[in-house]
């Protein structure tokens, strides 16, 4: 592929709800660019983006995908995303490396919430958007209500440019509202003259108004025109629209068919129109020597420097970290520094990137999107730039995962490899954590949702070989006491030779510390208990706490005095002592009203007005007290409760079930409270068998 000035490249990343025709829009682009021979479809599995076996699997996309379509001497790196919410990571990287958005909305289904989901992210970055709507080959598919709904919800913004002409119920061409002027389709991109029809004149008065209105807001020049009755020219429209655009402040809305190929060469010429190559946008880092700001800007006259915004890991393809060049002219033999972490890099080869095909290239200009392989210290976030100049950029802010699951290896000795497996997966998806929670001997896996979890799953068993199942993990249950007790220990056993002999009188009574496990005093006098014992009594008591007599979770908040005892001159030993110390504990602990103690979370649930009632109503099912609700900047209500984490397994299907997908959630400990009588009856018949285990 050649080599693209900064001025000559556009960034757009494909936004929108799952399923209503993004990979269907970039393999359309695609084709029409020549970079295909035919046109793929997502039900056969075979489009340029999403290559995945799961996504062919599954008919849609679960990870970004980069397209480098070259169109009109312009490249437009075609970002191609996920539009379900588990994926919303994938989204988030791919907006932070874009310069404006198409957010693709489905005729037949109109405004979702993934459409409003890309709309407030857009808002988020500041980036440019156009409207696209697909299906529009259907017969019933409504143009104008599509229109209205945005409408509704964005108000003068939204600025059709482009409505549908239909003969016998068939889409036949479009009404180009800047120019007020008919085309016809002709072939697969080709398109002529053709007369208005009469039906269409109101719809195009009434666009052509909403357009001028928008044109008119841009100056007061241009507003005292309109005022007047002035007609603007078709060149100060495009011209105003394209300012507007890029100010992000009118969103023009097209449409199209994208796999009978219909509007898709409009909108890859508006692409070029009307969005902006990325010098018209600002990047800024920190330099490292001066720690002051560095404007990069995308320009290609300062020094190298580049952000990796996404990592593929594929066993199949190998390493690629996807760089953002932010400065300067990269080249295929540069040594660049990893600046987080003060490596030097050699790169070898730069690539762009169609789909899983990598193509090489000799260099990459500031504002281009490329790849480069198998960089050894490199992740997502990491800043690279010359040795001389180390410049690190702000990380893109990803969504952190609340749904987890306990994971174990179907086959014992496969650990090693679901290690290793699970290390490549995280460092490509940024949204997937592995963590060992070693308190309650469970290895945990956190995702954005029951689907990502499912496909982790799968990717496992195909990509490495190694297999998982996922369960409902153990909640982590602490046990405490909340009276006193007052009891002794004595561990005696004569077996000819040598004795055992260790006897202790112990109090024990609630610390007030939940943070501690316990707290260990002694107050023998008369040496009862010699004092080189000490120590192995608190062994025995380090012993228990780990595994409390109740339910056989770990105990805190136990104040433990030592204050009598005695001892055989001859049979007592540390051993003695340690195995006294933990019959004492046993009886002293069971006899001081002991209780189990369950984790509370502090929860933010973010919803649409009117979803508050039954979210409230479902937190009051799950046992959950809520504190206060507070609208927030995307016109939600924040909803703020206490909820027991034992009430919060399956939280992310329930919310989204409830919400039609436009609720969020995240929550974080907060305390220990003592479990209702029930939940501590059922959790303690249910571990009564696993008392005298190790673990579970």
């Amino acid at each position: 592929m050649d080599v693209f000035r900064t001025d000559r490249i556009r960034n757009v990343v494909l936004l929108g709800h799952g399923g209503a025709g993004k990979t269907t829009l970039a393999e359309a682009m695609a084709y029409l660019a020549g970079m295909t021979s035919r046109l793929g479809r997502v039900e056969d599995g075979n489009t340029v983006s999403d290559y995945d076996k799961e996504e062919i699997k599954r008919q849609f996309s679960i990870s970004t995908t980069l397209i480098s379509v070259p169109w009109n001497k312009v490249k437009i790196n075609v970002l191609d995303t996920p539009g379900y919410f588990d994926f919303v990571g994938e989204v988030e990287e791919a907006v932070s490396a874009a310069d404006a958005a198409i957010i693709v909305v489905s005729g037949k289904v109109g405004v979702q919430v993934g459409t409003q989901k890309a709309w407030n992210l857009c808002e988020k970055y500041k980036l440019p958007r156009m409207i696209f709507v697909t299906d529009m080959d259907v017969d019933d598919v409504s143009y104008r209500k599509v229109v209205e709904g945005l409408t509704e919800l964005y108000g003068k913004k939204i600025a059709p440019i482009h409505f549908p002409i239909r003969e016998n119920g068939k889409f036949v061409g479009y009404v180009n509202v800047v120019k007020q002027a008919g085309r016809k389709y002709i072939d697969k991109a080709g398109k002529e003259e053709c007369p208005i029809p009469e039906y269409l004149d109101e719809y195009l008065e009434k666009y052509h108004e909403i357009l001028m209105e928008s044109v008119a807001e841009t100056s007061e020049e241009f507003m005292d025109r309109y005022f007047e009755g002035d007609t603007f020219s078709v060149t100060e429209v495009s011209a105003a629209l394209a300012m507007n655009v890029q100010d992000a402040s009118i969103v023009p809305v097209c449409m199209g068919s994208p796999v009978n190929l219909r509007g898709v060469s409009n909108l890859l010429d508006d692409i070029c129109g009307y969005f902006p190559s990325p010098d018209k946008r600002s990047c800024n880092g920190i330099a490292q020597k001066t720690n002051e700001i560095f404007e990069a800007n995308y320009d290609f006259a300062k020094v190298k420097s580049a952000y990796v915004w996404k990592t593929i890991a594929d066993p199949f393809l190998g390493k690629y970290s996807l760089i953002k060049v932010c400065s300067g002219v990269i080249k295929s033999d540069d040594t660049l520094l990893n600046v987080e972490k003060v490596e030097e890099e050699r790169l070898n080869k730069l690539y762009v990137l169609e789909g899983s095909k990598p193509i090489e290239v000799s260099e990459l200009h500031a504002g281009d999107i490329g790849a480069i392989a198998k960089l050894g210290s490199v992740q997502t976030g990491d800043s690279l730039a010359t040795k001389a100049n180390p410049i690190l950029y702000p990380k893109a802010v990803i969504s952190t995962p609340y749904t987890y699951k306990r994971y174990k290896a179907v086959k014992k000795g496969d650990e090693d490899k679901i290690s290793q497996a699970l290390a490549k997966m995280t460092s490509e998806d940024k949204t997937l954590r592995a963590v060992n929670d070693s308190a309650n001997h469970q290895s945990l896996l956190y995702g954005m949702g029951d689907q990502h979890l499912d496909i982790v799953v799968n990717k496992l068993k195909e990509r490495y070989k190694v297999e998982i199942e996922l369960s409902k993990p153990k909640v982590p249950f602490r046990e405490t006491i909340r009276k006193n007790s007052d009891v002794e220990g004595k561990h005696k056993k004569q077996s000819g030779g040598h004795g055992q002999y260790g006897h202790v009188k112990m109090r024990f009574e609630p610390s007030g510390d939940l943070e501690a496990p316990y707290v260990f005093e002694q107050v023998v006098v008369g040496g009862a208990v010699p004092k080189n014992y000490f120590p192995a009594v608190e062994k025995g008591l380090q012993e228990c706490v780990q595994k409390g007599p109740l339910a056989a979770y770990p105990v805190v908040g136990v104040k433990a005095t030592l204050y009598d005892g005695s001892f055989h001159p001859v049979d007592s030993s540390e051993m003695a002592f340690k195995m006294a110390t933990i019959l004492a504990f046993k009886k002293g602990f069971m006899d001081a009203s002991p209780v189990l103690l369950e984790p509370i979370v502090s929860m933010k649930v973010a919803v649409p007005d009117k979803y508050t009632g039954d979210v409230m109503g479902d937190l009051n099912k799950r046992r959950g007290r809520v504190l206060g609700m507070n609208p927030d900047h995307d016109g939600n209500t924040v909803i703020e409760a206490d909820v027991p984490m034992l009430e919060i397994y399956g939280y992310s299907t329930d919310l989204r079930s409830m919400t039609g997908g436009s609720g969020d959630f995240s929550y974080e400990f907060a305390r220990y409270e003592q479990a209702p009588s029930d939940i501590q009856a059922k959790e303690i018949e249910a571990r009564a068998n696993k008392l005298d285990k190790a673990e579970e």
